[in-house]
Parts: C-alpha cells; sequence; structure tokens
C-alpha cells in the first residue's frame, strides 16, 4: 500500500512539474510575441503562438486572431476568432475581435450580426450601439440607424460623435426640429464643426 502511495505522489509530482513548465513555456511564447508584434513582425509573432498552439485555448486563439488580422491574413483570423467564441460564447472581446477581418473581407452582415450578439448580452454597449447606428445609416435605414444613435446619446447626452450623428439622422427623418437642437449641442462641443454648420445650414 505504502509502495502505491509514493507511486501515486510521484505521478501527481510529475504532472504538476510539467504543468508548470507548459505554463512557462506559454507565457514566454506570447512575450515573444508582443516584443515581435511590437516591431511589425507578425509573421514570427505568430510562429511563437503556433509553436505552444492548443485548439482549446481561448487565449491563445483569441491572439492568433488579432496577429493574424494585423499581418493581412483575413480569413485565417476570423478562423481563430471563431474558435475562442466557441469557447467563450459570450466574450465581447472575442466578437469585437472578429469584426476586424470580417470588415475588411467586406462582410457587413457578418459584422452586424456579432454586434447584435453582443448587444444582446449587453444592450447598454454605447461603441456597439454607435456602431450599428452607422450601419444602418449607411444602408440608408434611417429609422434603425436612429433607435441606436438614441440609446447612445441617451447614455452620453454630450458626445460629439453620436450628438453629431444622431442630428444627422433627425433631419434624414424630417425631423427638423429635433435636428437643429441637435446640431445646436454639436456646435456648443465643437463651435465651427464643418458637418454641424453643412446641417444647419440645410434646415434654413
Amino acid at each position: 500500500m505504502e509502495i502505491l502511495k509514493s507511486i501515486l505522489v510521484a505521478s501527481l509530482l510529475c504532472i504538476v512539474i510539467n504543468a508548470n513548465a507548459q505554463d512557462d513555456k506559454v507565457i514566454n511564447a506570447f512575450k515573444k510575441s508582443y516584443t515581435y508584434e511590437i516591431s511589425g513582425d507578425y509573421a514570427n509573432a505568430i510562429k511563437e503562438i503556433t509553436a505552444v498552439y492548443t485548439a482549446d485555448s481561448y487565449e491563445q486563439n483569441l491572439r492568433l486572431g488579432w496577429l493574424s488580422y494585423e499581418a493581412g491574413k483575413f480569413t485565417e483570423s476570423a478562423a481563430y476568432y471563431e474558435k475562442a467564441l466557441a469557447l467563450k460564447p459570450m466574450s465581447e472581446e472575442a466578437h469585437m475581435g472578429i469584426v476586424y477581418p470580417a470588415s475588411a473581407l467586406g462582410n457587413w452582415d457578418q459584422v452586424l450580426a456579432h454586434y447584435i450578439k453582443i448587444l444582446e448580452n449587453n444592450p447598454a454597449n454605447t461603441t456597439v450601439n454607435y456602431r450599428v447606428g452607422n450601419i444602418y445609416y449607411e444602408r440608408k435605414d434611417y429609422t434603425k440607424a436612429n433607435s441606436y444613435f438614441e440609446k447612445v446619446v441617451n447614455l452620453y447626452p454630450f458626445s460629439y460623435d453620436a450628438l453629431l450623428m444622431y442630428a444627422w439622422t433627425n433631419l434624414k427623418l424630417g425631423k427638423t426640429r429635433e435636428a437643429k437642437v441637435l446640431f445646436n449641442k454639436v456646435l456648443m462641443l465643437s463651435p465651427d464643426d464643418k458637418s454641424a454648420l453643412e446641417g444647419i445650414g440645410l434646415l434654413k
């Protein structure tokens, strides 16, 4: 019995030692990849992570998603982000990450789908609400765009970007009184703002 216990303890000790060694190896790989990234050497930054890569690591997939995007490998980037999302479906950072390669590839429906997924879990995310508003504005769906810009302005009533887009959306919807008020608020933030002055000019 004592011999069996000794073998079990030795086995567990080996597992712990190997796990610690692997952790050190991964951390060192991340450290080196950051150094390569700073110098713009994305190929070697990627190589450092792939050398220790395990498919079930959220962190490694997320890192490779970013580095692949920076390297201009958009399809590979999206694939790594998808793996990260499969591991942690509610991750906002992974959803936010995948929109970079998706937008670079012109997959705006995919971009919108990921933004909507974020808002299902976090309706008050102002960055995402603003970006969704912009997508609908570019698609000339001003009613939908208006609802997203309104959410941002309700949370940040004196924020330049959201106020300006909210003003233009109201103008597009024919809400001239609301648009004038909003354009004037933009001018409080940026007194010589060309876009706000242009909008007010259209109201005269």
